[in-house]
């Protein structure tokens, strides 16, 4: 303990937060146009390009979500390969479908 601050300890699955951080990584890199596709960055990145809009679909989870998943909590059966399947654009379907208990 340096300080006396003591380390954060989390449930957080590091997978799922390694994942979010990189959609968002990405969708900002797309946002100021340092990448004018998803092919382009995908080449530049040495990702597969599916892998890729699989990974920016992670940043249209409802914000709740995110912060659940972060937080590591409320998540019981919700993986990263599930999140990487198509998932319901509304915030409310993806709480009955992927978060039952945040619905």
């Amino acid at each position: 303990m340096a300080d006396g601050v003591a380390p954060v300890t989390t449930r957080a699955d590091p997978a799922l937060v390694k994942a979010l951080a990189r959609a968002f990584r990405y969708q900002r890199l797309l946002d100021e146009g340092r990448y004018a596709s998803i092919s382009e960055m995908a080449e530049a990145e040495k990702i597969e390009r599916g892998y890729l809009g699989s990974l920016l679909r992670l940043t249209l989870l409802a914000p709740d979500i995110v912060e659940s998943i972060l937080d590591g909590r409320a998540l019981d059966g919700c993986s990263l390969p599930m999140l990487l399947e198509p998932f319901p654009t509304c915030w409310a379907a993806q709480r009955k479908s992927l978060v039952p208990s945040l619905a």
